[in-house]
């Protein structure tokens, strides 16, 4: 859920942000003459957002995944423990 503060709340409440961010997941809008001029957002969320920009970012794996789907589509998959005992193999 995406909430807005002023930039002035945003000065004041700064060391309290972790803890609001915990209690309430999601991005704080930060604000100025009402318009969103910062983010601010949990650390592990700013990550995840990193590493699927860097997955979008690259062709081959991306080219992998779609290969993946169309397969599920198309049926083309194996058990589990198939899986598994070829692994062993």
């Amino acid at each position: 859920m995406l909430r807005e503060i002023t930039i002035s709340e945003a000065r004041q409440a700064l060391t309290a942000l972790p803890e609001l961010l915990d209690k309430h997941p999601g991005t704080v809008a930060v604000t100025r003459r009402g318009k969103p001029v910062l983010a601010v957002l949990p650390w592990d969320l700013y990550e995840s957002i990193l590493e699927t920009m860097e997955i979008l970012g690259d062709e081959e794996m991306m080219a992998a995944i779609r290969q993946g789907m169309e397969d599920i589509k198309a049926g083309r998959t194996i058990s589990l423990d198939e899986f598994k005992r070829r692994l062993r193999l």
